[in-house]
């Protein structure tokens, strides 16, 4: 339900230039979640009508300026934080990007740039990496590409990650309890 007790988030990351792709995903959950996150590496312009009503981040393939490094978001009780990771070094692990998420007292963390999709809760607060939706690496390369849905309560926060044919991925949907219960 938009705007209720439950919140509704699309996270997707690394199109590398894939417009179609945004196109057609951003039109199918538009009217059906709270909040579209874009992880960066787009390789497209901030003015692009594709990103109307769509957090957006820059990449490190993007080009220079057209985006923020990193986007705080305050949004039903949740306070969201997105980057590419790049900045943070995700590749090499989470340490910076969760002393990041810790000083602005993160309850969600969407990030991409590894292209392999990851979804962990620490802390109260939930990682995410979407994987690539165009380039994806790791265990499930072969799905070729996924995003996620995010769906929070004050109690639970469940994300299913989805391929290219808007499908659940099988056995990619997780339900984390949280340890104290956000009120909204």
């Amino acid at each position: 339900m938009v705007g209720g007790l439950n919140v509704k988030y699309l996270v997707i990351s690394d199109n590398h230039g894939d417009r179609e792709i945004l196109t057609t995903l951003f039109a199918q959950y538009r009217d059906q979640v709270d909040g579209i996150f874009h992880c960066g590496d787009s390789e497209l312009k901030a003015d692009d009508a594709v990103f109307k009503d769509v957090s957006v981040v820059e990449g490190n393939n993007d080009p220079r300026g057209e985006f923020s490094d990193d986007i705080e978001r305050d949004d039903h009780g949740e306070h969201v934080l997105m980057t590419h990771g790049d900045l943070y070094g995700v590749s090499m692990g989470l340490t910076h990007l969760s002393l990041k998420a810790q000083s602005v007292n993160a309850s969600l963390v969407f990030y991409g740039h590894t292209h392999q999709l990851a979804a962990e809760m620490v802390d109260d607060c939930l990682y995410l990496n979407p994987g690539s939706i165009s380039l994806p690496r790791g265990t499930y390369a072969s799905v070729g590409g996924t995003y996620a849905l995010i769906d929070t309560t004050p109690a639970i926060v469940t994300v299913t990650f989805y391929d290219r044919q808007q499908q659940p991925v099988p056995g990619l949907q997780f339900e984390f309890t949280r340890q104290t219960q956000k009120g909204r």
